[in-house]
């Protein structure tokens, strides 16, 4: 469907879908983990981690219609009359009503994936070492989620006219972007299979 001429599900729902694959990756290490003899000391916080990541990739995949469906609504909103000034005021405040929504959507998909870190730092840290390589995945697909679904955010936030909304969320995605960034340096930088990222 994304590589159809339709312009949904389109890169917001994309990055939900990797935000979704990522926390079903944390999932998975910590269920390796679980009724492991050697990680019995962690056998509560893997289950802990298990359960929150299956309800956390329910969330991303939930957010993939939710995308969709924000910017369908501000596709209607393009087709509304204007051939009156009455008419050109319902369509302008229809189309900025329409942006935010689609901006929204986003953002809480980048606001979703950005949970994955601590928990794939986990998993990371004390799960099952057979199984690092897919935390580490976890990681670098959450940030890509974050940063990718922000990207739809900020190009939105370029057509809206209201300026303290504008404001507010352009703080809330320079922290979102700046942390997954650090983040996934951080946690990648925990395993020796993640050297050729630093060194190159």
């Amino acid at each position: 469907e994304a590589a159809s001429k339709a312009s949904v599900p389109g890169g917001g729902s994309v990055s939900a879908m990797v935000g979704a694959l990522g926390a079903a990756l944390m999932e998975m290490v910590a269920n390796l983990t679980i009724g492991k003899e050697k990680y019995a000391g962690v056998q509560a916080e893997m289950q802990a981690l298990a359960a929150e990541g299956a309800a956390l990739h329910e969330e991303l995949l939930a957010g993939i219609k939710k995308d969709s469906e924000s910017f369908n609504g501000y596709m209607r909103a393009l087709k509304l009359p204007k051939g009156t000034e009455e008419e050109k005021k319902i369509r302008t405040a229809a189309l900025q009503q329409g942006l935010k929504e689609a901006t929204e959507a986003p953002l809480a998909i980048a606001e979703s994936a950005a949970k994955i870190f601590p928990m794939a730092e986990a998993v990371v840290k004390r799960g099952n070492k057979g199984a690092v390589s897919d935390g580490l995945i976890a990681v670098m697909l959450a940030r890509t989620a974050v940063v990718g679904a922000l990207f739809n955010v900020k190009i939105n936030l370029a057509s809206i006219k209201d300026e303290s909304y504008v404001s507010e969320l352009e703080k809330r995605v320079e922290k979102l972007e700046s942390d997954a960034i650090f983040c996934e340096k951080s946690i990648l930088y925990l395993s020796k299979l993640s050297d050729t990222v630093y060194n190159r």
